[in-house]
């Protein structure tokens, strides 16, 4: 979340190492799995479900970092689109989605609406142009 918060701007070249490094599958050592992220890298990621919350906020970090690399706003559009798709038929999330896609911890989780909401704000005006 550093480019969200001012603590670094999102073409600085060790948040784009750091968020590429996120965003690698979790087998080859990063935090993704099915476009959602992990937490976390532990043994425990085999039982915990990826973290909403931490997918919406990946989705923001590749947005802002998109409006000066299109490669990265088109990994966005797709993580996000992907991600609406695990709301339940209301439109609400869980903490955690899990490796079935259902949903795991706390719900609803207010924290994952509001990295939503964020996510949505952000993604949609840097489409717009």
């Amino acid at each position: 979340i550093m480019p969200l918060v001012f603590f670094m701007a999102p073409t600085d070249p060790r948040f784009i190492k750091t968020l590429d490094a996120i965003l690698t599958p979790v087998d080859d050592g990063g935090l993704v799995a099915n476009n959602l992220v992990h937490r976390h890298r532990s043994k425990e990621v085999e039982e915990e479900g990826t973290f909403s919350m931490c997918t919406f906020w990946a989705v923001e970090a590749l947005t802002r970092l998109g409006i000066h690399n299109p490669h990265y706003l088109e990994k966005a559009r797709i993580m996000f689109e992907q991600m609406l798709g695990y709301a339940n038929h209301v439109g609400l999330y869980a903490e955690q989605i899990g490796r079935q896609g259902e949903h795991l911890g706390n719900f609803p989780s207010a924290l994952t609406h509001l990295a939503l909401i964020s996510s949505a704000i952000n993604l949609d005006k840097a489409l717009s142009g």
